[in-house]
């Protein structure tokens, strides 16, 4: 019993001990960290480059790595990104013997207190929004390690022609402000952004090259180091949305010319497809992105077919109107004129219509029968016979005049309606050449997309 008891006490005076032990590691190793940095920041300087040999050149490596595409603006060529950079460069003045130090490899200070690169994105055309992290890593051989997630607005020359099956090229160049080539070198460095990559939004991330230039200006050589983002759209929901519809609406619009074009059900018909393309139109509006300098090739296509529609229509509208001038045929005007009894002579007066009228009538006696059916002979009514054979004549001669009228409205008419259909011909071969040329087009760019889908 009394060995037992000592046992357990010698064990808890060993754990009492190797507790305090422990506990004087942690606070030694703690104030050696104390001291490292105090000893790290002692002197230093953070307006000099940290150089010992100012002749040679600091380096900064950048990495870049694209988390999402937020939004991409053709109207006002603008691309909005969420980045993650990583900045590294060596710094001379923050080295020590790790051995020395506890195994200390690594300690994090304030930004504020140690020199860093004025390196800017050239193409920022907005306030970054960016975590304020105020602290970065150094490690025993001096590389500084300076990390942080920004959202970026940049300038960007987007190309929307191919739309919905467009890729986009956006270059993010950083550059110092003021240190020349000779005093902050750049290097970038392609990272494998793909892993990163939120990929369910419209965008899809296919390549970040880098490429590195100095830019020679009149007051130095600075160094440049661009990343070209390349992303490309997801095209899936505009071809259900747009591009099938438009093609149904123009395969209607190419049925209506399979109806007679003087009929007028095709204008009431071609009228209801203008509405459809017309609403369509301003629907298609609010979804194609557009610049002043270009335009979707879907929309140059709709609006091309939307003017055949309506060249169609108008072509249509002319031609009832000259097939019909009026409600009065030609030969109800005839029939008109020869009741009312008109004789075609300007120096007749409303006497001579009036007897003219019962000339057209079936049944009524010509004017001097009834002379030659009286008791005079032959010779004394031979002047009333022939003022009223003279009549006759006027009358025959005016209505040869309006069946020729009639014959040559039947010919305009029969010219005006052959020319129409001759028109109306070569404006369905256009239409279908243009809707031809519009399906084969975006069936290469699909079968473009997706050879680039299978090569990413």
């Amino acid at each position: 019993m009394a060995t037992g008891s000592i046992s357990l006490f010698l064990l808890l005076l060993g754990l009492l001990a190797g507790g305090s032990s422990s506990a004087d590691a942690g606070c030694t190793r703690n104030s050696t960290l104390q001291h490292l940095t105090w000893r790290l920041l002692r002197n230093y300087s953070k307006g000099v480059r940290p150089v010992r040999n100012w002749a040679q050149a600091t380096t900064v490596y950048l990495d870049l790595f694209v988390h999402a595409v937020l939004d991409v603006d053709s109207q006002n060529q603008k691309l909005t990104t969420s980045i993650w950079l990583q900045q590294s460069w060596k710094d001379e003045f923050l080295t020590w013997n790790s051995s020395l130090h506890d195994g200390i490899r690594e300690v994090s200070l304030l930004l504020s207190s140690i020199w860093s690169p004025d390196i800017t994105i050239n193409e920022l055309v907005d306030v970054s929004k960016s975590l304020d992290i105020p602290y970065i890593y150094v490690n025993a051989s001096g590389m500084v390690r300076n990390e942080k997630p920004m959202h970026v607005v940049s300038a960007c020359q987007l190309e929307p022609y191919a739309f919905p099956f467009d890729t986009q090229t956006c270059s993010l160049t950083f550059s110092t402000i003021l240190h020349t080539v000779e005093d902050v070198d750049l290097a970038a460095h392609a990272a494998d952004n793909k892993q990163v990559f939120l990929a369910d939004g419209e965008w899809e991330l296919l390549s970040v090259p880098t490429r590195y230039q100095v830019l020679s200006t009149h007051s130095g050589r600075y160094a440049e180091a661009q990343f070209h983002i390349v992303i490309r759209r997801r095209p899936l929901l505009y071809v259900v949305s747009l591009l099938i519809p438009s093609i149904f609406l123009m395969a209607v619009d190419l049925g209506s010319f399979y109806l007679p074009p003087t009929c007028g059900t095709r204008i009431t018909f071609k009228g209801s497809v203008l509405v459809g393309y017309t609403v369509f139109k301003v629907n298609m509006s609010a979804e194609l992105p557009g610049t002043a300098f270009s335009t979707p090739l879907i929309g140059v296509f709709f609006t091309i077919c939307m003017a055949l529609l309506v060249l169609s229509l108008s072509l249509s509208i002319l031609l009832v109107k000259s097939l019909h001038p009026g409600e009065v045929h030609a030969w109800q005007r005839l029939t008109s004129h020869c009741y009312r009894g008109e004789s075609g002579l300007d120096g007749k007066d409303q006497g001579a219509n009036s007897q003219a009228a019962p000339a057209c009538t079936e049944g009524a006696p010509l004017p001097g029968e009834e002379a030659v059916r009286g008791e005079e002979g032959p010779w004394e009514g031979m002047p009333t016979q022939k003022a009223a054979m003279e009549e006759i004549l006027a009358q025959l001669l005016l209505i040869s005049s309006r069946l020729r009228a009639l014959h040559r409205d039947s010919r305009q008419e029969a010219d005006w309606l052959r020319l129409s259909c001759k028109l109306d011909t070569l404006l369905f071969q256009v239409y279908a050449g243009v809707v031809a040329v519009y399906a084969i087009t975006l069936s290469a760019l699909w079968a473009m997309w997706s050879s680039q889908q299978q090569e990413g």
